[in-house]
């Protein structure tokens, strides 16, 4: 508890957001990229800490979020196979598909399980030598060494009814498409969590090539605060740069072990998000050392198309173009009981956090 009071502590607190009025002179637009970074702003009431002239608005960074309806469709066809066995963590599970979702087909009768890492997912296969198991690999270069580990594990294992369906993510080739779009911003707040394995270092692109500060961030209310003041001094003085907040977890280089897991595994691809469409280089698929694993490849599946509902505006709002509160869905027919769009099924999803802790202002 002592180490969260530090970062909440309310003298401080009131100081930054007093620092930050003092700083404030003209209009300013800073998108934090990072899932638990949004729902982190607005349970801690941030906005309201901040002068008007400075909009925080939300970016692709909640990997269920910007999965793709057609990975759904995917995994639910895998999962309609006798010989299937579909994992998966808990948040991917009430994404909706072009007509069903993974939820759904479990109440079915399909098995499918909810797991906490994808070692688990290996043990499941161990005991189940008859059954094929596909892991759904999802997030970015956070949770990707982890596939890339239990991979290595399997071939090391040998283990043959092993398979992953790869949605995993890295995210500058997303943000660069966010700038190129024309989404109007004065800097990013970068996610803490991607920074401590991959390093600063890859934000170094949007300083040096698009004129952007950024600021590597923590999740507690000083980190965010002390964040939004460096993004606005940099704007200030139009020196744009990458700095480190978060410098009790991120280096400039970042977890080189890490580093070399994701590496020897994966190979990066042409990936689907949600909101975007197809970025190229964007998404991890297992390399040709270890294309035994990949379930498109070994066990490749047909999955039906369906049109999403044209009113939801998931897209729009990954892309920092809208807010939740202008979908004319948002919180009358999606709510996270019954969602409708991505950005409401996960906790770190836009939608979701305004309707927990936004949703009486609109």
């Amino acid at each position: 508890m002592k180490y969260i009071d530090e970062y909440r502590d309310k003298e401080l607190i009131m100081k930054l957001a007093d620092r930050i009025a003092s700083a404030v002179k003209r209009d300013y637009t800073f998108m934090e990229v990072c899932g638990g970074h949004t729902a982190a702003i607005h349970r801690f009431g941030i906005p309201s800490l901040l002068p008007e002239n400075i909009r925080l608005i939300s970016g692709p960074g909640c990997p269920v979020c910007v999965t793709d309806t057609g990975f759904i469709d995917k995994a639910i066809a895998y999962s309609q196979k006798e010989d299937v066995i579909i994992t998966t963590f808990g948040d991917l599970i009430r994404v909706p598909g072009s007509a069903s979702s993974l939820e759904k087909q479990k109440a079915a009768g399909a098995d499918v399980r909810i797991i906490f890492s994808g070692l688990e997912a290996l043990e499941i296969a161990k005991t189940n030598p008859r059954k094929k198991i596909i892991f759904l690999g999802i997030g970015f270069e956070t949770t990707a060494p982890g596939t890339a580990v239990t991979i290595k594990q399997a071939e090391k294992e040998n283990i043959n009814n092993f398979f992953v369906l790869s949605a995993h993510k890295i995210m500058p080739p997303a943000m660069e498409e966010i700038v190129k779009g024309g989404t109007n911003l004065d800097g990013f707040i970068c996610p803490g969590h991607v920074a401590a394995i991959t390093g600063s270092s890859i934000f170094n692109f949007l300083p040096e090539k698009y004129n952007l500060g950024c600021v590597v961030t923590g999740f507690e209310p000083t980190d965010l605060l002390q964040s939004v003041l460096l993004l606005t001094e940099q704007a200030n003085r139009n020196e744009p740069k990458v700095e480190i907040q978060y410098n009790r977890v991120v280096t400039v280089n970042g977890n080189i072990k890490a580093q070399r897991h994701l590496n020897d595994v994966f190979e990066t691809c042409d990936a689907y998000w949600r909101g975007f469409g197809i970025i190229q280089s964007s998404g991890l698929t297992p390399g040709k050392n270890f294309e035994r694993f990949n379930a498109e490849i070994n066990m490749p599946v047909e999955a039906g198309k369906h049109d999403e509902n044209e009113m939801c505006i998931c897209g729009e709002i990954l892309r920092g173009l809208k807010e939740p509160g202008e979908c004319p869905l948002f919180a009358d027919i999606c709510t996270p009981e019954n969602p409708v769009g991505a950005c409401m099924v996960s906790g770190e999803g836009s939608c979701n956090t305004w309707y927990k802790y936004r949703r009486q202002d609109e």
